[in-house]
């Protein structure tokens, strides 16, 4: 039993997410990861499940990867999603008009 608690747990990569929604999801995270390498990012806010925001990047392998949100580099991938998240909207509320 021991033997399969050490095998599950050397699995676990650095920065991958736990699977738990009652607690943080990221238990370690990594200062960033190239652009190119990623599908897309979720931000999850603080809140009654964690008290920290949670910055989690889906890779094109589909790996999920912890980001440390007080990193520069995630800070620049943040502001560049909401810049275009931004950017949509007006788009959208130009056509609609």
């Amino acid at each position: 039993m021991l033997l399969l608690l050490l095998v599950a747990a050397g699995r676990r990569a650095a920065g991958a997410p736990v699977v738990n929604e009652l607690r943080c999801q990221c238990l370690q995270t990594v200062q960033g990861i190239h652009l190119k390498n990623m599908q897309s990012v979720k931000v999850t806010p603080p809140g009654p499940h964690c008290g920290q925001t949670e910055v989690i990047a889906t890779l094109k392998t589909g790996q999920e990867v912890c980001l440390n949100p007080a990193a520069p580099m995630v800070k620049k991938i943040i502001d560049k999603m909401l810049n275009q998240a931004s950017a949509n909207c007006s788009r959208e509320m130009e056509g609609a008009s």
